[in-house]
């Protein structure tokens, strides 16, 4: 089966530029929720550790339990504990989740600043403090979420200023309780657009794997794709013209040509909009319609690299990098190859 590779001089790389921005990599706090965007959560994990990263981010629990021994805490976005931890801290993404949470469990609220998808509205505060009190909970943290970072436009600013605002009467609040509270709003976008960082974290997602597009005319940091996408050779033949190939037929050669089937196709993550669309980094065309297990491409090649860069397969199919990596098959073998 086809296979993926991952650098670990660009995944450093991109911690580096990241660090530099924030000031410091112990501000880092790595998404590595679905899989770590397709790259493989455990190794991503491991590596992030060996690099100082202490700070991590995910949706489940059981994603958290799965990278637990590389770093010192976990934010889980998107879950409700199953067992106690003092390393998990559980996102409040509104007033009713708050009843969901056993007594004793640290949670992060989450406040909507703008995004208007999770969070709860930052006129009720003050009784999501009485309510975390009342129940028992721990309030470690307070987070918002940017909606428009990575466009030319005020959005960015207004939401970072209404974030402000939270800290102030957040602090107010957890002062009371006793509560000592890290705050964060930057997702990979924002933290690119202002110089340093005011807030205890950001969450580097995208940035942290290299796929990062920010709009033309805002700052765009020379990051570095982490992954690519390999094909190992099924079988060769020679098209000969006029014939056509895969299902529909929706290739015909214009005159005899090598083509070679390799082992992926949209069961393993290609979009199958890209069929007879999408030519390689090294310019390889693809032919015809791509199948559940196998795509056909103008070469003899042994192994084929499908892309480098999942924005550029991406735009291909007219959707975004994320889409590509977060559907890239587990099954996948993955491995460093620096």
């Amino acid at each position: 089966m086809g296979y993926i590779t991952l650098s670990r001089e660009a995944l450093f790389s991109n911690l580096d530029i990241i660090a530099h921005q924030v000031g410091t990599k112990d501000k880092i706090g790595v998404v590595l929720k679905d899989n770590a965007y397709g790259h493989g959560a455990v190794m991503v994990a491991q590596a992030c550790a060996e690099y100082g990263i202490t700070h991590a981010v995910v949706r489940l629990e059981r994603e958290a339990l799965e990278i637990e021994p590389f770093f010192e805490d976990l934010l889980i976005l998107g879950d409700v504990p199953t067992q106690p931890s003092q390393k998990f801290s559980y996102v409040v993404n509104s007033l009713d989740w708050i009843e969901r949470f056993p007594s004793g469990t640290r949670v992060e609220l989450k406040v909507d600043t703008g995004m208007h998808r999770n969070g709860i509205a930052p006129k009720q505060l003050e009784e999501a403090f009485e309510r975390m009190v009342g129940t028992g909970l721990v309030c470690v943290g307070v987070m918002s979420h940017l909606r428009s970072a990575d466009t030319l436009s005020s959005e960015w600013y207004w939401q970072r200023c209404a974030f402000d605002e939270v800290k102030n009467r957040a602090s107010v609040l957890a002062q009371k309780q006793g509560w000592n509270l890290r705050f964060h709003l930057s997702n990979s976008a924002g933290i690119f657009r202002s110089n340093g960082c005011s807030d205890d974290m950001v969450r580097a997602g995208i940035a942290l794997y290299g796929c990062l597009e920010m709009d033309k005319g805002l700052f765009s940091p020379e990051l570095k794709p982490v992954l690519s996408l390999w094909g190992e050779k099924i079988a060769t033949r020679t098209l000969k013209k006029g014939e056509r190939i895969g299902y529909n037929g929706i290739y015909q050669a214009s005159e005899d040509e090598v083509v070679s089937t390799y082992d992926v196709g949209y069961a393993n993550g290609l979009d199958r909009l890209a069929s007879n669309r999408y030519a390689t980094p090294e310019g390889i065309a693809l032919r015809g319609r791509i199948s559940m297990d196998n795509a056909v491409f103008s070469t003899d090649k042994e192994e084929l690299m499908i892309f480098d860069n999942a924005n550029d397969y991406a735009r291909s199919v007219g959707t975004i990098g994320y889409e590509i990596l977060a559907c890239l098959d587990k099954d996948l073998k993955r491995v460093w190859v620096d």
